[in-house]
């Protein structure tokens, strides 16, 4: 398999021994997997190896003007349109996209990339020994690779289902492996991976970008929570200890909701206040935030970049779907209908609402350059899987699962919630994860293990397969799975077959 060799080839650099620093200084040699090196900072640099491919969660598309990785979630859930035919959007807006379509191999080698970077820190990390590297330091860098190894390989199996479980760096070339059952590589490598980083001293916060426990138990609270569900359907057991890790990140403290929506889009804000994990971004290194220009409106000149792409965007039904008073479908909330040029001092009004939660104002107007990081998890997203969790795993809503979604509609400007029926509160939860969390590749995956969609048409919750979207196309089991590239099983046969309906 073409990108798992890969592996062997990628240099991993030598960094300085923050996360925060990683971004901005210049490699200084390379580790190899033949590498003979002892010391606290090249430990280190193994453990900070493992950070890098988390920019692959927002990666552009080669061949794609305008595409980027994040754009595929979005597309996939007839929720959003695009002003860029080459995006490829219509493919996925009309359900015809195909095994060598954009993202699905960007996503892959991305993925297979930090893995092998976990991989190669895991097995290096405990031979080193220096002045100062004492086995619980080993300890908590090993918890960090791992917690990241998870990550990569959660987004894998919600991706494509069963794919090739690597967990050692590759000793030769033969590596046409053949894939491994989703279920398996849950309880064989992401749940065991989480499992040992929580019994590890990492600090319950870390505002250098570095995973905390607090980020463990927000992944490990994600992870049994999708376990739970659907396509795994792990039941009441797996909500429970869904909640348990949720509840933790909510009652330990450290992360609170931010008083204003647009809290999330000052650069000073960054790794800390809700923020739990984020992927860095820094405007001074070339490698800045790239969805600020992706969702500024195509060509509006609202900006000084000179590709604004509007490459994603909302439909007018969704943005119609919020109730009346919903703070956050107000204006320079989440979205925008028009933006004065600071340069020119034109207003343009845009024909439609577009994504404000990028929006680097610094960026837009002089820099270029986002400075934004980009979110996996936040505390809103935590206290509505708590709710989510314990609804399920209790038979009903508790005080605690009802307070976390009252905080939620709290922010938005909606009046709090009572008690309600375990199927009604249910669904307020999946309502509110929806308006609070769009636009953070978030939605796509909740469809996938509620197997349910909001019909923003009706008010109704359809049953996934069957839905059918505002572009007037309908899923079906093909859509369950993405497809495994081309590219992929060209080199590695022993993928086939491919995932049903491709």
């Amino acid at each position: 398999m073409k990108t798992i060799k890969n592996i062997l080839l990628v240099g991993l650099v030598l960094f300085a021994c923050s996360c925060k620093k990683f971004l901005k200084e210049e490699p200084t040699s390379f580790l190899t997997p033949e590498s003979n090196v002892s010391s606290v900072k090249v430990a280190r640099a193994f453990a900070n190896s493992g950070y890098q491919n988390l920019q692959g969660f927002l990666s552009g598309q080669s061949g794609s003007y305008g595409g980027n990785t994040w754009n595929l979630m979005e597309f996939m859930t007839g929720k959003s349109g695009s002003d860029l035919g080459q995006t490829g959007y219509v493919n996925y807006q009309n359900l015809t996209y195909s095994t060598t379509s954009f993202y699905f191999d960007t996503w892959w080698q991305q993925m297979y990339l930090g893995i092998g970077a976990c991989n190669l820190a895991i097995g290096k990390i405990p031979a080193i020994s220096a002045p100062g590297l004492t086995d619980e330091v080993k300890n908590n860098m090993l918890a960090e690779v791992k917690t990241l190894r998870a990550l990569y390989y959660f987004q894998l199996v919600r991706m494509y289902g069963a794919v090739p479980m690597v967990t050692e760096t590759p000793k030769d070339l033969n590596l046409n492996i053949p894939r491994t059952a989703a279920k398996d590589i849950y309880d064989k490598v992401i749940i065991p991976d989480l499992l040992a980083a929580e019994k590890s001293t990492l600090p319950w916060k870390d505002n250098t970008g570095k995973v905390s426990m607090g980020a463990v138990e927000a992944l490990l609270a994600d992870v049994y929570l999708t376990y739970a569900g659907a396509a795994i359907n792990g039941g009441k057991t797996f909500y429970a200890e869904s909640a348990k890790r949720s509840l933790n990140v909510i009652q330990n403290g450290g992360y609170t909701l931010f008083p204003e929506y647009t809290d999330m889009i000052k650069p000073a804000n960054k790794n800390t206040g809700e923020f739990i994990f984020q992927v860095q971004y820094a405007a001074a290194v070339p490698s800045s935030n790239p969805l600020t220009p992706l969702t500024i409106p195509n060509f509006s000149g609202v900006s000084q970049y000179s590709d604004e792409y509007g490459s994603v965007y909302p439909t007018t039904q969704f943005l119609a779907s919020f109730a009346a008073g919903d703070k956050r479908v107000q204006e320079k909330q989440f979205f925008y209908s028009s933006y004065t040029n600071t340069k020119t001092g034109k207003k343009i009004t845009f024909r439609s609402p577009y994504i404000y939660k990028w929006f680097d104002s610094t960026a837009v107007n002089t820099t270029l350059k986002s400075d934004l990081n980009y979110t996996l998890y936040r505390l809103a997203d935590v206290e509505l899987m708590y709710a989510e969790a314990s609804n399920e795993a209790e038979g009903a809503p508790n005080a605690t699962a009802i307070l976390m979604v009252n905080n939620i509609r709290a922010r938005a400007k909606l009046a709090p919630i009572g008690a309600l029926t375990q199927s009604v509160f249910e669904q307020e939860v999946w309502l509110q994860r929806y308006f609070e969390l769009c636009f953070e590749n978030k939605m796509w995956f909740d469809m996938l293990r509620t197997r349910k969609v909001h019909n923003d048409v009706t008010g109704n919750w359809d049953n996934f397969i069957g839905h059918k979207t505002v572009f007037g196309a309908t899923f079906t089991d093909k859509q369950l799975l993405f497809p495994l590239p081309k590219q992929e099983t060209d080199v590695n046969p022993k993928l086939l077959p491919n995932n049903p309906g491709f």
